[in-house]
């Protein structure tokens, strides 16, 4: 019984922590794009950076990219596409996701 109470007293403390956990997971993908894609796409991600220009990178937001699936954006960030390096083994599958995530926040 004294064990079932201080479980009880814990939990309202371990949901605080999921909460206040939760924000940063969701800037791991803003933060991933800062780092390996914005030299690039730009921090908008229109590519309208001199080297996003001389590469001829791709407005991730228009509707040509926003409407691939999930699946077709994992495959290029994990094996690249035209100039564009890969990524697979740089970053997690976990990292990939967010990165798709933070991408679909793009839509021009």
């Amino acid at each position: 019984m004294k064990t079932l109470i201080r479980l009880i007293k814990l939990l309202p403390a371990v949901g605080i922590l999921f909460l206040l956990a939760t924000p940063a997971h969701a800037q791991e993908g803003a933060s991933l794009f800062k780092a390996k894609c914005a030299a690039c796409h730009g921090p908008d991600g229109k590519g309208q950076t001199s080297m996003g220009k001389m590469l001829k990178a791709r407005d991730l937001g228009s509707a040509e990219v926003q409407k691939e699936t999930d699946a077709e954006m994992t495959e290029i960030i994990d094996n690249g596409k035209g100039k564009m390096p890969g990524y697979k083994g740089k970053l997690t599958d976990a990292q990939i996701k967010e990165l798709v995530k933070y991408i679909r926040t793009l839509k021009s």
